[in-house]
């Protein structure tokens, strides 16, 4: 019988590749979208993240969600560095939300007070999609806008606290693998993932609305 992080991992994949090779993420890490197009899927990712972090250290002691928060995946502090040097000093006075992206938080928000085992469904695909994938995205971003390697603008996907992501996501792994949850919740916690895939994805198209290529 497969583990349950191998469970989750199987049950995602196709909604997991539909966000990663939307034509928006295409554009972008093919260089055909200039940095103001980076810039707002980064604002975009404020917002998920605010509502991820807003309550990760109310539920710290929570059985079922409170191994998951780990102080070192917080992407908060860094977001906002990287939007300050995209947006200047005062980029909270233009930061908004694509309508998406507001569901997409507002659905976070609604798991992180309600449903612990929910939360870690949305833990689990971004932070371990951002120890991942988004390695892909700051070479790219770092070579297509010349940001300084690992320096303001991509400090997103800098996890200065983990020296070996590879160790961390077998941890990580293994911590999903002992969820605290009966078997029908961890159905919920699979369907919940997908969701999270799927809420991503709509973001991404709503961005590939905002950043037509021209003919």
């Amino acid at each position: 019988m497969d583990s349950f992080s191998t469970l989750i991992r199987t049950a995602s994949h196709e909604q997991h590749m539909k966000a990663e090779t939307s034509a928006f993420m295409a554009d972008l890490l093919g260089g055909r979208l200039g940095v103001d197009a980076y810039a707002r899927y980064t604002e975009q990712l404020w917002f998920v993240y605010e509502a991820l972090e807003s309550r990760a250290r109310d539920l710290a002691s929570d059985r079922v969600a409170g191994p998951f928060v780990r102080p070192e995946l917080f992407r908060l502090a860094a977001l906002e560095r990287d939007l300050e040097h995209l947006r200047g000093p005062d980029w909270r006075s233009t930061l908004t939300a694509l309508p998406a992206t507001r569901v997409y938080a507002d659905r976070v928000a609604a798991v992180a007070r309600a449903w612990p085992a929910g939360y870690v469904a949305h833990h689990y695909t971004r932070y371990l999609g951002d120890l991942s994938g988004g390695q892909i995205i700051r070479d790219k971003a770092e070579r297509t806008w010349g940001f300084a390697k690992k320096g303001d603008g991509v400090r997103f996907y800098v996890f200065e606290g983990i020296t070996n992501p590879a160790a961390f996501k077998r941890e990580y792994r293994a911590l999903l693998d002992g969820l605290a949850v009966d078997d029908l919740e961890k159905q919920r916690v699979v369907a919940e993932c997908e969701r999270a895939f799927s809420l991503n994805s709509d973001v991404f198209r709503a961005l590939g609305e905002e950043f037509p290529l021209s003919a």
